[in-house]
């Protein structure tokens, strides 16, 4: 499963966030950001404990928070203390923090439309696209925590608890957050069977199914054990889950989800690890184009929103607001997906 990682540890931190989750949502003021102890159980790539953040608002209109950052599947990309390591500690980031991100973390612009929803959001500090569920050691001296996938269930099943009749969940995250996005959207449907689920994965569409790239770095993260026991899933292995493909399982699974997925044509930061891993990403358009088709002969079907150039990510950015493709704003089509919409296509035409 090909990595989503930042080429740089300054620009990794500057995706990293926290997971909010509070105590008792009812006791704070709505829109304040807040910590949460989920309990033993979730720790960092480190072995250190995991700082959860949430931000309580209306309890039936909840948004699943991915975040993005580092993906670590060597001795290099794990030194904890290397220049460009992939591990980021969760408590960089900070409420205050949080609360000076723009996009969808604006909540007083008007035009936002999850201004209103509940916030639960999963730090991202274990280097394995919140996919893993192994201790890998790399070196004499260098063991990982590779658990993003019990830290996910924990923030999950903490939503749901907190959260227990939501009408409506979004599932979404950026860069190395935005491969879990459907995977969850399915866990997500099982506990709560009743809500409307949006799952819109924002800067992971260069990342084809390799059955061998998907054994190699999923061994390594132990990812065998984040497959879910679903009658759609029978007889696979870690080599039949790839990002793609997380897409077809949980769309067989959970056909009820609204599935979506949001790039830049020429995204630098995943031509540049697409490549690292051996794909080859001289044309991404092309790449991205043909995962596409992929997905929808696995028989998913997929929303679809591409945009010219070359940044990452847009849902923290003020381009969340100021976006537009062939006359449709980036704002009002995720709107539209959380109203419980299914917004037509919007493809660039001149992508560069």
């Amino acid at each position: 499963m090909p990595p989503l990682v930042l080429p740089l540890r300054s620009v990794t931190i500057a995706l990293l966030g926290l997971l909010v989750l509070p105590v008792a949502a009812a006791a704070t003021e709505p829109g304040e950001w807040q910590p949460f102890d989920p309990g033993p159980g979730p720790v960092c790539a480190d072995g250190s404990a995991v700082d959860y953040l949430e931000r309580p608002a209306d309890p039936g209109k909840v948004v699943l928070y991915f975040e993005g950052g580092g993906a670590c599947f060597s001795a290099a990309t794990c030194d904890f203390d290397g220049p460009d390591t992939a591990y980021i500690p969760s408590s960089l980031a900070t409420p205050d923090w949080l609360a000076e991100r723009g996009g969808v973390f604006d909540f007083d612009d008007e035009r936002n439309p999850l201004a209103d929803h509940s916030f639960v959001y999963v730090p991202y500090c274990t280097g394995d696209v919140h996919l893993g569920d192994a201790t890998t050691t790399y070196g004499d001296d260098l063991t990982v925590e590779h658990r993003g996938y019990a830290n996910g269930l924990a923030a999950l099943d903490h939503l749901v608890a907190t959260y227990p009749d939501a009408a409506e969940l979004v599932v979404t995250g950026i860069s190395a957050g935005a491969v879990p996005t459907p995977l969850f959207a399915g866990l997500a449907a099982d506990r709560q069977p009743e809500a409307r689920i949006v799952a819109l994965a924002d800067g992971a569409g260069a990342y084809p199914d390799d059955p061998v790239l998907n054994a190699v770095i999923g061994n390594l993260w132990g990812s065998a054990g984040a497959l879910p026991d679903w009658p759609e899933t029978e007889g696979t292995t870690v080599r039949d889950w790839g990002v793609p493909s997380l897409f077809g399982y949980a769309a067989a699974h959970a056909p009820d989800v609204t599935f979506a997925r949001f790039d830049y044509a020429y995204d630098e930061a995943q031509a540049f690890y697409a490549e690292l891993v051996g794909v080859d990403a001289d044309d991404l358009l092309e790449l991205i184009e043909k995962i596409d088709a992929g997905i929808a002969a696995d028989g998913a079907s997929v929303t679809r929103y591409l945009a010219p150039g070359s940044d990452h990510t847009i849902l923290g950015s003020d381009a969340f607001y100021t976006l537009e493709v062939q006359g449709v704003p980036f704002v009002g089509w995720v709107g539209e997906l959380v109203e419980g919409g299914r917004p037509a296509d919007v493809r660039c035409s001149d992508c560069r």
